[in-house]
Order: C-alpha cells, then sequence, then structure tokens
C-alpha cells in the first residue's frame, strides 16, 4: 500500500517524518513524498537544519484514492506554511471525505483544521494548539495518543512509538 506523508518546502520536524516514514516501509508499504512544490523539501532538528529529501509528487497531482493514508509531520514552520497552500489544503479535505486513515503529529494539524477535518474529532497535538483545534470544533486532550475514527494523533517526538505503532496497526486492519 502507498503512503501519503504530506510536509511544506521547509520546516519540517525531522523525527516525524522520518520515523514513520521507516515504520511504513517496515511494514511493507510504500511511502511517497508529498509537498506543494515538486523538488526538494528541508527538515529541520527542531531548529537546526536537517536532511533534505526529494518529492515524489506534487500535492496538485496528488490523489487521496491513490493512497491507504495521510501522514502529517509536524515542525512548527512546516504546519504554518501548509495550511495556506491550496493543492495541500485540497489533498488533506480529500482525504477527510475518503474516511482514510490520517495521522498527525505535533503541528501538523493545522492542514487538518484549515481543511474542516476536526470538526467533531477528539484530537492532541503539541500544547500550543489546543486553542486553534478548540476552535475549530475539536475536544483537545493532552495524551500521548488519541485515536478517533480514521484519526489518529500525537503531541511530540516522544510520542512517536506509540504514534508508530498505531499507524501501522490502523494500515494492517485495512490491508
Amino acid at each position: 500500500m502507498n503512503v501519503a506523508f504530506l510536509v511544506a518546502k521547509e520546516g519540517i520536524e525531522q523525527v516525524e517524518l522520518t520515523e514513520p516514514w521507516k515504520a511504513v516501509e517496515h511494514a511493507g508499504h510504500t511511502p511517497k513524498l508529498i509537498s506543494p512544490e515538486p523538488g526538494r523539501v528541508q527538515a529541520y532538528h527542531h531548529l537546526d537544519k536537517g536532511d533534505a529529501f526529494d518529492v515524489d509528487v506534487t500535492a496538485s497531482q496528488a490523489r487521496a484514492e491513490d493512497y491507504a493514508a495521510l501522514v502529517l509531520p509536524g515542525g512548527v514552520a512546516n504546519g504554518d506554511l501548509l495550511r495556506w497552500q491550496r493543492p495541500a489544503v485540497d489533498l488533506v479535505r480529500a482525504f477527510v471525505a475518503s474516511g482514510k486513515p490520517i495521522a498527525v503529529i505535533c503541528h501538523g494539524g493545522w492542514v487538518l483544521i484549515e481543511a474542516d477535518g476536526v470538526r467533531g474529532r477528539r484530537v492532541t497535538s503539541w500544547p500550543s494548539m489546543q486553542t486553534d483545534f478548540r476552535n475549530a470544533g475539536a475536544t483537545w486532550v493532552d495524551e500521548e495518543l488519541v485515536v478517533d475514527g480514521p484519526l489518529i494523533s500525537s503531541r511530540k517526538p516522544d510520542d512517536l512509538p506509540a504514534f508508530c505503532k498505531e499507524l501501522i496497526e490502523t494500515l494492517s486492519d485495512a490491508g
């Protein structure tokens, strides 16, 4: 199964991209990097520049029906940049409408909020986003992992083991 990883051109929290990516690969699935712009994206270790990664497909070319799930890594700049880029929001909206699993961590939820994908859902995130989620109609909680229907959410890099485990179990159930 192909799994979409949607990120902005820069500001991705590297470990929130690479750990779920490795988990998806290890489980026998194919991760695909999607971004609004072609080329390479720049990840960070908090505020320090990390590695760059090649984009597989642009958000305007990607179709939700071609993927089993969507992963939204965090990073403050990443989350903020994605939420105002129409192709990214449209892709997330298509995933929400499809009912396919969406796994979001840290600040990755801003684009999900913009796509009106959290109304009536129970979620977690980095604590500074709780007001954004509540204003978007979600019930925000401070927990390591929250699963509400197809939505999987976690707060921060420390939560990655639980986040990745749930993502893989969800993909296994979908297969």
